[in-house]
């Protein structure tokens, strides 16, 4: 079958490699003409390191990434609320991976131009069906082209124009008031040099971990993303106008909430002060769709499900997203009844994380642990049970698709 790939993310080229290793022929058309490393850090859940295990590129991700040993839960004041183990540690079948999002997008990039056609400065900006075959629009320096092809993927995120042919009307992301700024410090290493941790609450959270082994002179490379409420959610909230939502953050506008965040075993606004990048943007999702499907095209990761940035699930779905699409095209010869499994397989359960972490996700037990103990606490039970946090977390997992292997 000949497919079309609308966007060269990381959703888009494990789809392209997942079909082509399928024996698909598979062009994967991306906007940018020249891709860069760009961007902060990302986790990998154990489900998603599978699907690129079996692609073959889980010793590249060891040699890039570093093996996520626990998510902690913490308040701001940098007490342990609840410690999760993770990847082999936490009884899964695969490593959980923090890895810098542009390196892992740049090796998926270069795994799938040595197996497929990837071409850069094409941006697919609309589709039309012509005699049962799906023919993409192009937008190219050399002026516009169509491509057509069996079925195509819209892989190509938050804006995407395939996404625009099932909801023409949907209009901007839907924003809840909380800004964003993520960034990458060189800083000590702190806990086991391998644990991710979520301290603070819906207001103010800090979520950091590292993304890189120490190197010569005991540094290692730390990701950040803090997080404020700088607007009360209402009706028809919409994010701040901007022609860039990756613009330049300034610490000015972290420290006045984070600048007092002195913790036992990090000093996070000495790691603020270190960051050699800081970028802002808004936290925004979008409505689930009724269906992804239209024609003989589909979409897949942030095109189908744009979902807040709770629970690591981001790079994760869209990459379960590709091995479900390459399964289901494998199962069924008919391309309608393929896309018919393939969204049944996933739409709901894309659309319950999105619905999750509207309500904070994994990040509620934060927001009850601060309104029980403001000021902190000298014993966890005597303000919570500590049976209710570990009910509520594996409850989340649970629905986002998390599978320890059988004992």
């Amino acid at each position: 079958m000949q497919i079309i790939i609308a966007g060269g993310g990381i959703g888009g080229l494990t789809a392209a490699l997942a079909l082509h290793a399928r024996g698909h022929e598979v062009t994967v058309l991306e906007a940018v003409r020249e891709p860069r490393p760009l961007g902060v850090g990302i986790n990998l859940l154990p489900h998603a390191v599978a699907v690129l295990d079996g692609l073959g590129l889980l010793p590249a991700l060891r040699a890039m990434a570093v093996e996520t040993s626990a998510l902690v839960f913490a308040n701001r004041h940098g007490q342990t609320i609840y410690r999760d183990p993770r990847g082999l540690a936490g009884g899964y079948s695969h490593p959980q991976f923090s890895i810098h999002r542009g390196e892992l997008q740049m090796k998926l990039w270069a795994e799938a131009s040595a197996r497929l056609a990837v071409v850069g400065g094409q941006r697919v900006v609309g589709v039309r069906d012509k005699g049962g075959r799906a023919v993409a629009q192009i937008e190219a320096a050399d002026g516009p082209r169509e491509l057509a092809a069996d079925l195509v993927v819209g892989a190509d995120g938050i804006h995407s124009a395939l996404r625009r042919r099932l909801a023409p009307d949907e209009g901007a992301p839907c924003w809840r008031g909380v800004m964003m700024w993520r960034g990458t410090s060189w800083a000590p290493p702190f806990l086991d040099g391998r644990t991710m941790v979520q301290a603070g609450h819906s207001r103010a959270k800090f979520v950091v971990y590292p993304i890189g082994a120490p190197r010569a002179d005991g540094l290692q490379l730390i990701n950040w993303i803090a997080d404020r409420r700088v607007r009360e959610p209402e009706p028809g909230l919409t994010a701040p106008d901007r022609a860039d939502w990756s613009r330049p953050g300034r610490l000015d506008d972290l420290l006045p909430t984070f600048g007092g965040w002195h913790f036992d075993w990090l000093d996070v606004p000495g790691l603020l002060t270190r960051a050699e990048q800081m970028l802002e943007w808004p936290m925004v999702d979008r409505d689930p769709l009724p269906r992804w499907r239209l024609g003989p095209t589909t979409l897949l990761g942030d095109a189908a499900h744009p979902m807040f940035p709770i629970g690591s699930n981001g790079a994760t779905q869209a990459i379960l997203d590709a091995q479900a699409l390459a399964d289901a095209l494998a199962a069924h010869a008919d391309l309608d009844t393929a896309l018919a499994a393939y969204e049944d397989q996933r739409r709901p359960m894309c659309a319950r994380i999105v619905e999750m972490n509207r309500r904070e996700g994994l990040d509620a037990i934060l927001d009850r642990v601060e309104a029980l103990a403001p000021g902190g606490f000298a014993n966890l039970a005597d303000v919570i049970d500590p049976a209710e946090v570990a009910r509520e977390i594996n409850s989340y997992k649970a629905a986002a698709g998390h599978r320890q292997r059988a004992s």
